[in-house]
């Protein structure tokens, strides 16, 4: 049976159609729900107009979010989406996606996490697809023993944090659910931080207060003598903590109070969330070795369809490049 294949260019659309299959009860990753497209949409969208392509067979039904541009289309991500994919649900018929782009002649995907299964869909439909490394993602399996993790750590970190922390006595609190009066501290760390602007404060505020509400929030925030000098926003949810945002006053550098943080945040969610797997986000910054075992790549899926124009050209740009470089 062929799949039923369609495209959307407003969410709302989007949402009447799949009648809550893209709820946060129906998918559970993050990254997958119509929420976190909207909240991309509604704050920090990319260029383009959004395209959103569906296809259904059965009780399975795949989507792939995207952002157009002509002929040319780009994951519905900002810098706060860690993962990337099409999102299924039942039997998916993910083989049928590129049936619904006909009008696309190039598609970029990233971050993907396992790019396996959507680069063959394209491949099948035949279009041309490069696969190539973008990033990396930092994570490890701890375990339910916190004293056992902490004990596997670098000790030149262990002793730093020992250390420091005897010195330091900072006030550490971890927020299981929105609090207005630690997201202001976690502002005031941040502007004080060696960070610059942050991409959109309305979607991590939109999103901390969602997962707040939802139970899935870790915020935690670190202080001495009332003054915040370190903050730390996790989520946890099926079995997985994910580590998307971190600062510490650039003046309380001397402090430690970072990895004093980090040591608290660790053990509060493997002792008392346990979960199978704790991830760093994206990139391969030195200290997250420190904490994790394993740097795991992250994707960039790229398809040209040969059958459209724009596809076409950039299928003999590849070849010439490839040639020249010989």
């Amino acid at each position: 049976m062929r799949a039923d294949c369609a495209l959307f260019t407003d969410l709302d659309a989007v949402a009447r159609d799949a009648a809550g299959a893209l709820d946060r009860a129906r998918q559970p990753r993050l990254y997958d729900r119509l929420e976190w497209f909207e909240r991309t949409l509604g704050n920090c969208p990319p260029s383009g107009r959004p395209l959103i392509a569906r296809a259904r067979r059965g009780g399975g039904t795949a989507w792939l979010f995207l952002m157009r541009r002509g002929a040319r289309a780009r994951a519905l991500a900002n810098w706060y989406t860690l993962a990337f994919d099409a999102v299924t649900i039942g039997d998916a018929p993910l083989a049928a996606l590129p049936d619904c782009l006909g009008a696309i002649g190039h598609v970029e995907l990233s971050p993907v996490e396992e790019p396996e299964a959507l680069a063959d869909a394209f491949r099948a439909a035949g279009w041309r697809v490069s696969v190539t490394p973008m990033s990396v993602n930092w994570r490890i399996a701890p375990g339910t023993d916190f004293a056992a993790f902490w004990a596997a750590r670098p000790g030149k970190l262990r002793s730093t944090v020992e250390r420091k922390g005897k010195k330091a006595k900072l006030d550490i609190a971890i927020h299981r659910s929105f609090s207005s009066e630690a997201w202001k501290a976690y502002e005031a760390i941040y502007a004080a931080s060696w960070k610059g602007e942050e991409g959109s404060w309305p979607f991590l505020r939109a999103m901390a207060e969602a997962e707040g509400a939802a139970g899935t929030l870790r915020l935690g925030i670190a202080s001495k003598n009332g003054q915040p000098l370190a903050a730390q926003l996790w989520t946890v949810e099926h079995g997985r903590a994910t580590i998307h945002k971190l600062a510490y006053r650039e003046d309380a550098r001397a402090l430690s109070p970072g990895s004093i943080l980090s040591h608290a945040m660790f053990a509060h969610v493997i002792e008392r969330d346990r979960p199978a797997l704790i991830d760093y986000g994206t990139g391969d910054q030195p200290y997250k070795a420190d904490w994790m075992d394993t740097a795991h790549t992250l994707w960039r899926i790229e398809a040209s369809n040969p059958r459209h124009p724009v596809g076409l050209a950039m299928i003999a740009a590849t070849l010439v490049r490839r040639a020249v470089g010989r």
